[in-house]
């Protein structure tokens, strides 16, 4: 599972890679405005965990005892399928593996898993700006070490049924009442300037 969950990542990450200019013949360096690159990245990532949301964990669960089922710890069911928040994780895992040109991650104010709650304070700033402003991206640059950041925050929307479900019914969510719509937290992209 592990090879199949790293080779579609590097194939996405690929295919990013060589939409931006990546493993192409050296060029002269014409350059990307970075909120067209993480528009363009966020798009890629949003039609990905929507159709996978939509299309796979929508038709998925109490169907039956045979039915594959999505769930937060998949790996030990015998007929288990990851959460859409897991495969982003994984995708995002992989893609680190293969480049640095940029980085993502699903993040909420919100969080059912701790490891998904802002660590910065543009974070922070993003994901309330993107529940204060439906519809509306937030774009900053913050400095981390020595680097600065052109960070972007994309709303997390819940697209499916399921996903307002899943989070209302959690027992470690700390907000119960999402619906159809809402934003449930939001896609952090991160570009080295």
């Amino acid at each position: 599972m592990q090879y199949s969950r790293t080779l579609f990542a590097t194939a996405v990450a690929t295919l990013l890679l060589s939409a931006c200019g990546g493993g192409q013949e050296s060029k002269p360096a014409v350059g990307i405005d970075p909120q067209v690159y993480t528009d363009s990245l966020f798009a890629v990532m949003n039609a990905d965990r929507t159709n996978y949301t939509k299309m796979i964990i929508g038709r998925l669960g109490p169907a039956g005892a045979d039915s594959i089922k999505p769930h937060e710890y998949w790996e030990d069911l015998e007929n288990g399928a990851p959460l859409p928040a897991q495969m982003f994780r994984y995708g995002a895992e992989a893609v680190a593996e293969v480049s640095s040109d940029f980085s993502y991650s699903l993040q909420s104010l919100w969080p059912i898993n701790s490891q998904n709650a802002p660590k910065t304070e543009l974070e922070k700033e993003g994901l309330q700006y993107i529940v204060d402003n439906p519809g509306k991206n937030f774009y900053g640059t913050e400095a981390l070490g020595d680097t600065t950041y052109y960070t972007a925050v994309y709303p997390d929307v819940a697209v499916a049924a399921p996903c307002a479900a899943c989070h209302n019914n959690h027992k470690d969510s700390p907000k119960t009442d999402f619906e159809l719509g809402d934003v449930m937290g939001g896609v952090v992209i991160r570009v080295p300037m």
